[in-house]
């Protein structure tokens, strides 16, 4: 009766903490698989997790991503992206959703990244975010922003650093129904051409500090293999990715010791 106790209270709380209220989530199929440990990433998904990383983006891209968690269709997360590079910067928009008919937070940005000089960048986001819950609650939204910042200390060692929602935006005032502020602070080793090690924690103004740890390798010119981790609660990831002519598709998977499979799925395409 005591396990299944405890069993029941995990799996309350870590429900709980998915459904907490348009959260920050990482996303892209390449960030999945390395542990969530993005903020350092110069790729197309940094729209969403450090709008910082877009800056270096040369052509325009299109993305879509699908992760469904625990393998249940009412904890389904979708994004779609477009990200524009100009001779004034990059400009991004995007738009995800969470959740199903009874509950689900949707997602809307507009995102602006530049460079300044040859190894520092930083991005700034705008964002429109929306919850819906049957029966009384109804719908409720919001806005706030995010910005993020990339240093390239050496060749091969980049930091970065990401705030989303620094204003504490509330959904609504009577009930101090507070969005979660989320700050993430990271850094990558470049060991080769192949080989990258991301490292990063994450705190939810909410809860504990979560590490992230991945690396992403290249087994050959147009496939990669991925793997990470990360805790509170622990959480090991695995994934690959294959670049085939204007096309990106990564696939991923993360494992809880209770919940069991989340696999995501991205695909990029490069417009000419």
């Amino acid at each position: 009766m005591k396990r299944i106790t405890l069993s029941f209270l995990s799996i309350f709380f870590l429900v709980s903490t998915i459904l907490a209220g348009n959260e920050n989530t990482t996303i892209g199929g390449r960030a999945s698989a390395m542990g969530g440990a993005a903020v350092t990433l110069s790729d197309f998904w940094a729209i969403n997790n450090n709008q910082a990383g877009l800056a270096e983006l040369k052509k325009m891209k299109l993305g879509f991503y699908f992760e469904n968690r625990f393998l249940s269709k009412e904890l389904s997360y979708k994004a779609l992206a477009f990200a524009l590079p100009t001779k004034s910067g990059v400009f991004g928009v995007n738009y995800s959703h969470f959740g199903y008919s009874l509950y689900s937070e949707q997602k809307v940005g507009l995102a602006y990244a530049k460079s300044f000089g040859k190894r520092f960048s930083a991005g700034l986001q705008l964002d429109y975010l929306g919850t819906s819950i049957a029966d009384n609650y109804g719908n409720k939204s919001a806005f706030t922003f995010e910005l993020g910042v990339l240093a390239k200390l050496t060749n091969n060692v980049t930091i970065g650093a990401h705030l989303f929602n620094p204003v504490n935006a509330k959904f609504n005032d009577y009930n101090n129904e507070k969005i979660p502020s989320v700050f993430k602070l990271g850094f990558s080793y470049l060991f080769s051409e192949k080989l990258i090690l991301a490292i990063e924690t994450e705190k939810n103004i909410n809860y504990k500090p979560i590490f992230k740890a991945g690396i992403d390798y290249k087994i050959v010119s147009f496939a990669y293999l991925r793997l990470g981790i990360s805790n509170n609660p622990t959480i090991s990831t695995f994934g690959f990715g294959v670049d085939y002519k204007q096309f990106t598709i990564d696939f991923s998977s993360s494992i809880h010791q209770i919940m069991g499979y989340s696999p995501q799925f991205s695909l990029i395409y490069t417009l000419k």
